[in-house]
C-alpha cells in the first residue's frame, strides 16, 4: 500500500536517484561505522547506507513507517521522537558492546537525515547537546536554514543558529537538492550540510553561551549597547567588550571569548 506523505510529521519522501547517490557520496559509509538515521521515511537513503555498512539504526516517529522498516534485514529501528532519543546513551552501549573506549573515533556515531523542516532546528539544538558521542553528521535540511548555519558576520544570514552551531562544527554546504527531487514536492529548495564537531572546542559554558547570544540578537538592528550592553552590566561585567556596533558584525570567537570572561573556566 502506498504511504501517504502526513503533514504534521513534516514528510517530503526523497525520490531522485542522482541525488540519493550524490548524498551517500557524500557521506562515504564505510563497513562497521556506527551510523544513525533520523527520518528514513520510505528507506531511499536508507537502502543504499545500509547496503555499504552492513547494519544501520533508524529512528522513526511514523508508526506505519517505523513497522514497514522493521520489514528490512540489518536495520534496528527505534520508534520515536528523535527530540527524545539519548545519542550519549546511543553511543556509549554500541561502544561498550563492541569493547570500544567511548572517546575513541571509531566508537563514535555518524548520523544522517533528512530532517523534517519544521522541527530542524530542534534537532540541531538536541543534537548539540550529544556533540560529544558524534563523528559527524550530513543532513538534509530547508537551504535557506543552511545558509543561516554556515553565514559568515556582517551578512543578514549571520545569526544565533550561527553562532552557537559554529562554535563546536566546521561546517560546509555541500549539495543542493531542488524540491521536484521529493515527493510531495515542498515550497523551498533544500541542501544538503556536512558538520564535523571540532577537534579542540573551546571550553566554556554552553548555556551562558547560548543565553548571550540570544540576547545579542534579540533586537539585531540595534547597537548591542542596548541589549548586551545592559545584559552585561546586570552581570557586574567588568571586562572589555565592544557594544558599539550590531549583533550580526561580532564574530563567533568574540561571543566564545565573552563567555569565556564572564565565567573563567580552570
Amino acid at each position: 500500500m502506498k504511504h501517504i506523505a502526513r503533514k504534521r510529521f513534516g514528510q517530503h519522501f526523497l525520490t531522485d536517484g542522482g541525488i540519493i547517490d550524490a548524498i551517500v557520496r557524500a557521506i562515504d559509509p564505510k563497513p562497521g561505522q556506527r551510523m544513525v538515521e533520523i527520518g528514513p521515511g520510505l528507506a531511499a537513503l536508507t537502502q543504499p547506507l545500509v547496503e555499504r555498512l552492513g547494519n544501520l539504526t533508524v529512528i522513526e516517529l511514523d508508526r506505519d513507517l517505523a513497522q514497514r522498516l522493521r520489514g528490512y534485514g540489518q536495520l534496528t529501528v527505534i520508534e520515536s521522537d528523535v527530540l527524545k532519543v539519548d545519542f550519549s546513551q546511543l553511543q556509549s552501549a554500541w561502544s561498550a558492546m563492541h569493547s570500544i573506549a567511548p572517546e575513541a573515533p571509531m566508537g563514535k556515531l555518524r548520523v544522517v537525515g533528512n530532517l523534517p523542516y519544521n522541527i530542524s532546528t530542534p534537532i540541531l539544538f538536541h543534537l548539540l547537546g550529544h556533540v560529544d558521542a558524534i563523528e559527524d553528521q550530513h543532513f538534509m535540511l530547508q537551504k535557506e536554514v543552511i545558509d543561516r548555519m554556515v553565514a559568515q558576520p556582517a551578512t543578514s544570514d549571520y545569526g544565533r543558529l550561527s553562532v552557537m552551531l559554529q562554535w563546536r562544527y566546521a561546517m560546509e554546504n555541500v549539495l543542493f537538492v531542488p524540491p521536484e527531487s521529493f515527493d510531495p514536492p515542498p515550497r523551498v529548495d533544500s541542501a544538503v550540510v556536512r558538520m564535523v564537531p571540532l577537534a579542540s572546542p573551546p571550553r566554556l559554558d554552553a548555556k551562558l553561551l547560548e543565553e548571550l547570544v540570544q540576547v545579542a540578537f534579540s533586537q539585531r538592528r540595534k547597537l548591542l549597547r542596548h541589549t548586551l550592553g545592559r545584559w552585561l552590566e546586570e552581570k557586574g561585567f567588568a571586562g572589555t567588550f565592544d557594544v558599539q556596533r550590531r549583533a550580526e558584525e561580532v564574530p563567533v570567537a568574540a561571543y566564545v571569548g565573552l563567555a569565556q570572561q564572564l565565567q573563567p573556566l580552570p
